[in-house]
């Protein structure tokens, strides 16, 4: 089926079709989100249709996000291992990728959650993780919530600005998502260093009370 032809099909359905649209997004790699994002944008009329559909399409992906973690709840690990190693090549899961998403969340998992629900990729399969650690339900369906709304936003909110501008919504999509990746990458490592920064301190601090025991002992 012509993707183009099945995206106005499901427009003319209203928000209804934008949610399924976006739920669709999470199954179906038609293209990248920023780009079906921007697209969707350049359809909406008004100030208003565009709150609607930032929600419509929130709550979509939401539900996308919480089909992957019931699947990887319902399968359990062995199982999602086994169809990752198989199939998981179609759709750019590598069971490399799928085992790092797994390690991510030996950090804190809401936080994992919400970036990784702006992050290309990383997005679509990280709810499938969650489902096999079985993380606990309310504080992932929120983490995603919020990180898919803040994915969301931006892109439908330049395609709305960009109806009638000239500008290829494709190209101006791509750079938004590298400066958001960009921006995320330097919160981590900030965030990284200021933990090293606050952990030197404290184990500096037995060496230092150790030495004047160590010179008593050679006095």
């Amino acid at each position: 089926m012509d993707t183009p032809s099945t995206i106005e099909l499901f427009l003319h359905l209203g928000l209804l079709g934008v949610g399924c649209l976006a739920v669709a997004e999470k199954f179906i790699p038609m293209f990248p989100s920023y780009v079906l994002l921007m697209l969707l944008g350049l359809t909406i009329a008004d100030g208003t249709t565009l709150a609607m559909t930032i929600m419509a399409t929130s709550i979509g992906s939401s539900v996308g996000a919480i089909g992957w973690y019931g699947i990887g709840r319902a399968f359990g690990s062995q199982r999602i291992e086994g169809l990752v190693t198989r199939y998981g090549k179609y759709v750019s899961l590598r069971l490399s990728l799928y085992r790092q998403l797994t390690d991510a969340y030996r950090g804190n998992h809401f936080w994992v959650t919400v970036i990784g629900q702006t992050l290309p990729v990383v997005r679509i399969y990280l709810a499938l993780p969650a489902g096999v650690l079985r993380l606990e339900p309310r504080i992932f369906i929120a983490a995603a919530a919020i990180g898919t709304l803040i994915w969301n936003t931006p892109f439908l909110t330049l395609g709305y600005a960009l109806r009638g501008s000239g500008y290829d919504p494709v190209r101006i999509g791509f750079w938004v998502a590298a400066a958001l990746i960009i921006v995320e990458a330097a919160i981590i490592l900030g965030l990284r260093l200021h933990r090293r920064s606050i952990a030197s301190p404290r184990l500096a601090r037995p060496r230092a009370l150790a030495a004047p025991g160590n010179a008593e002992e050679f006095a």
